[in-house]
């Protein structure tokens, strides 16, 4: 960690406190208030996978998911959307340089949503793409002035040949407020719908040489960050928010059994070796989360500096882990709800009952289907061939 990465984590540390006052507030509005994103920036967090050239940082990846774990421990929807809007300059970077130029040539501090998923209808012209439809589930994207969204390419038989992200200006999209969730309320995960919306060849990325690492990004921005499979940056995009949620959980719930007496049964929680077997139990599960999580990444980018092969088996592993680790936060909150007696059930703020609600929304994410991520990982072990986009 370089002096200045380590000075936007230590930033964010700083303005937990704040966050965590506000995480009542950005659940009841359905979006991260204004004012944290704007001090999240101020910090430089949004910066640090954006490419040198642009005015980033092009950190170490696991600098960015520490800092995305320490958001979350204070704001669950807060740290979620501060993963999701920050892993987007990554992507950016592995775009035409004229289309990172259109982003980030008048203001480096630009922000841009997305939402992958291939729903809407994509017509070939000359010199790009029409994009129409309606894409789901874009978190952040209140805040963002461009979005990136999935769409398949189709031939003259309606057979999809590719499948491409298409990134948009705010002023050719409208964002459609309907966001309204027991989980994860704070992230504003808006639809975004276009119409007739003309993409240029350049702002068209497919997914092919992304997977294969060949993209035209990656021949301007010559940091190793961008030589990273887009699976594993993505997908623990996705968990690390979910393992922050649950690290702030039990260190929230400990403090509150530190004062809690048990009037049914005549004691004080603390003392209830059943508590403290729930507690161990729960701790365990957080930090073999975190540990697995970033011993992946670790070894991913250090392979990424030495210019070294990133081995199919390290990809499915990080998938493997990905999906544990989400596994393994929502366990831990599960464990800590059990422990924490009817009162964390009633309504109102409860910060252990909204990081129950929270890492369980969290966990129906694409990226955190346990079954389609591990399948890879038993392909490899078993010296399979594998045929996916998500390694």
């Amino acid at each position: 960690m370089s002096d200045a990465t380590e000075a936007v984590v230590e930033a964010v540390r700083a303005l937990a406190p704040a966050l965590r006052e506000r995480a009542a507030a950005a659940e009841a509005a359905r979006g991260v208030p204004a004012e944290s994103v704007a001090e999240l920036a101020e910090t430089g967090f949004f910066r640090l996978l954006q490419p040198r050239a642009h005015g980033g940082f092009a950190a170490d990846p696991v600098v960015f998911y520490t800092a995305v774990k320490e958001i979350a421990k204070a704001c669950g929807s807060t740290g979620w959307v501060a993963s999701v809007v920050g892993v987007h300059p990554w992507h950016v970077a592995l775009y035409d340089p004229k289309a990172q130029d259109e982003v980030w040539g008048a203001d480096p501090d630009t922000r841009i949503c997305s939402s992958y998923a291939p729903t809407g209808k994509v017509t070939p012209t000359e010199g790009g793409f029409v994009i129409s439809g309606r894409w789901h589930f874009s978190s952040g994207c209140e805040h963002a002035d461009w979005a990136l969204l999935g769409g398949l390419v189709t031939d003259a038989d309606g057979r999809p040949v590719d499948m491409r992200t298409f990134l948009v200006p705010r002023a050719e999209y409208t964002v459609d407020p309907v966001w309204d969730t027991v989980g994860l309320r704070g992230t504003g995960s808006h639809d975004i719908v276009c119409d007739g919306v003309f993409v240029p060849e350049h702002r068209a990325l497919s997914f092919g040489p992304v997977t294969a690492l060949d993209t035209p990004g990656q021949r301007l921005n010559p940091e190793p960050l961008y030589r990273l499979p887009y699976a594993a940056v993505f997908t623990t995009t996705i968990s690390t928010p979910v393992v922050g949620i649950a690290e702030g959980a039990w260190e929230g719930h400990v403090a509150a059994t530190r004062e809690r007496f048990r009037v049914s049964y005549g004691q004080q929680v603390a003392e209830d070796p059943f508590a403290q077997v729930r507690i161990a139990r729960a701790a365990s599960d957080i930090d073999a989360a975190w540990l697995q999580l970033t011993r992946n990444m670790t070894e991913l980018y250090r392979r990424a500096c030495e210019g070294a092969e990133l081995p199919t088996e390290l990809r499915a592993r990080a998938r493997r882990d990905q999906v544990a680790a989400t596994e393994r936060a929502v366990a831990a909150v599960d464990l800590l709800m059990e422990n924490a007696g009817g009162g964390a059930m009633r309504t109102g703020d409860n910060p252990v009952q909204r990081a129950w609600r929270d890492v369980h929304t969290g966990r129906g994410h694409a990226a955190n289907d346990p079954e389609r991520a591990l399948v890879l990982y038993g392909q490899a072990a078993l010296g399979l061939d594998i045929q996916d986009t998500m390694l």
